[in-house]
C-alpha cells in the first residue's frame, strides 16, 4: 500500500469517527479480510518467483496484512454507524477505492 492510500484510509476513518455513530466490528473485519485476501494472492505470486523478487513480494504481502490490521483497528475505534453508510461508502471503507 502506498503512503497516499494509508493516509486516505486514516483520513476516512477520522472523518467517520466525527460522526459519533454506533460501532460495527463487522465493517473492520471485512476491511481486514480484504487486505488478507490481497496478501494471500501476493504470497501465491511470490511462490512463482525466486531470489530478490520473491523476497520483495513477500515483504509487500506482509505490509498489506499489517495495513489491513491497522485499518480494522482504526475502523473499530472510530465507532462507525454503518446503518448511515451507503453501500458505496461501505465499499470505499473496505477496499479503499
Amino acid at each position: 500500500m502506498t503512503r497516499t492510500s494509508i493516509s486516505a484510509i486514516i483520513g476516512l476513518s477520522v472523518a467517520l469517527a466525527a460522526c459519533g455513530g454506533r460501532g460495527d466490528d463487522k465493517l473492520g473485519e471485512q476491511a481486514q479480510e480484504a487486505a488478507e485476501n490481497k496478501a494471500d494472492k501476493m504470497d501465491a505470486m511470490a511462490d512463482n518467483m525466486s531470489g530478490t523478487s520473491e523476497d520483495l513480494m513477500q515483504a509487500k504481502a506482509d505490509a498489506t496484512r499489517e495495513a489491513g490490521d491497522a485499518k480494522e483497528e482504526a475502523i473499530d475505534r472510530s465507532d462507525v454507524n454503518t446503518d448511515s453508510l451507503t453501500p458505496a461508502e461501505r465499499e470505499k471503507v473496505i477496499n479503499g477505492n
